[in-house]
């Protein structure tokens, strides 16, 4: 049943990324309110497949929890490209750098985190302390955007294209429901615990 369940939550997500890709065209005249809109019924799809879908939330609540962290990786490469774009002024510096270095130190964390949850190594606290900065993180950089893309419509034209529009129509969504469910995973655990 497991194998199963992980076969058809992969086969989501890639067929998720291919219509991401797919929307990159229709994604370049998004207004800002858009784009958050599309990351926060993404996220909240995300959310309602893992509650509602019995495949789905067999894997969500199977899969080793360094998976989780380790999907936060990729903010690494998202925030070293967010200040590459300030550097080369095609993004505002003023969302680009809190964004990308956020990102950034939430990446790093990320290893270091996954390397030590094993038995008795990282602490539910730190694991719990990790994720609350990861998701407030996240949220932070989803509405500097909106204001940026607000203030000034092109000023975030980077998001609305390749390689970057599959942030807001797939990962954005897929690290703030990680976030969630990584919560949901340490109440359970707490929990079973007691």
């Amino acid at each position: 049943m497991r194998d199963n369940s992980n076969r058809i939550v992969t086969l989501i997500l890639l067929g998720w990324l291919c219509f991401a890709v797919g929307l990159a065209g229709w994604f370049q005249n998004a207004s800002a309110l858009a784009v958050t809109a599309t990351v926060w019924t993404l996220t909240a799809l995300i959310l309602l497949a893992c509650w509602k879908a019995a495949p789905v939330r067999a894997c969500v609540l199977s899969v080793n929890l360094r998976w989780l962290v380790l999907l936060h990786v990729t903010r690494l490469f998202a925030g070293a490209y967010f200040l590459v774009l300030c550097k080369r002024s095609q993004s505002p510096c003023a969302f680009a750098r809190p964004a990308g270095w956020g990102d950034i130190v939430i990446g790093i964390l990320a290893i270091v985190i996954a390397i030590g949850l094993g038995p008795a190594r990282i602490t539910n606290a730190l694991l719990l302390s990790w994720n609350a900065l990861g998701l407030i993180d996240i949220v932070f950089v989803v509405a500097s955007a909106l204001r940026f893309g607000l203030k000034d419509w092109q000023s975030m034209h980077e998001l609305r294209e390749l390689p970057l529009s599959l942030l807001p129509t797939f990962l954005v969504p897929v690290i703030i429901a990680s976030h969630v469910l990584i919560f949901i995973r340490l109440a359970r655990a707490r929990m079973g615990s007691q």
